[in-house]
């Protein structure tokens, strides 16, 4: 019996760090470095040419998805410069691939020479988005 209760408590525990380890980064804003820009890529996003773009993946039966469309619209409206696109998982999934988009949400932001500079697995909190957006539009 105790031999039971301690295995079920070590699974318990297993399972509990697993999960964290796998989620610990879920929300958080990732700079991707300076990969350069192909014209294929803006056009195909229909990415600004004007100022950054936030680009963000989802699909009609991603629950939190809704989550992300209201904080980047928030965030884009309050920038006013910031361009905002969502692309649609289930129509675009060439998108998906190129990009290597594994799970929704998932949020992209391009500086205006059509460049990758950050990404956002989950959904990121408007202060992360805010803060990866500002030297972007310096």
């Amino acid at each position: 019996m105790t031999t039971t209760i301690a295995a079920v408590v070590g699974a318990v525990l297993v399972a509990t760090v697993v999960g964290w380890w796998l989620t610990r980064r879920s929300g958080t804003v990732r700079d991707v470095g300076h990969e350069p820009a192909r014209e294929a890529d803006a056009a195909e996003l229909g990415l600004s040419r004007s100022g950054p773009t936030v680009v963000h993946f989802s699909a009609p039966w991603c629950g939190p998805c809704d989550r992300v469309r209201r904080v980047v619209g928030q965030v884009c409206q309050d920038l006013g410069d910031v361009a905002h696109v969502e692309v649609d998982l289930d129509a675009n999934p060439a998108s998906a691939r190129r990009f290597s988009v594994l799970s929704l949400p998932t949020t992209l932001i391009f500086d205006a020479g059509g460049r990758q500079r950050y990404r956002s697995s989950g959904v990121p909190t408007a202060a992360d988005l805010r803060s990866a957006l500002a030297p972007l539009l310096a």
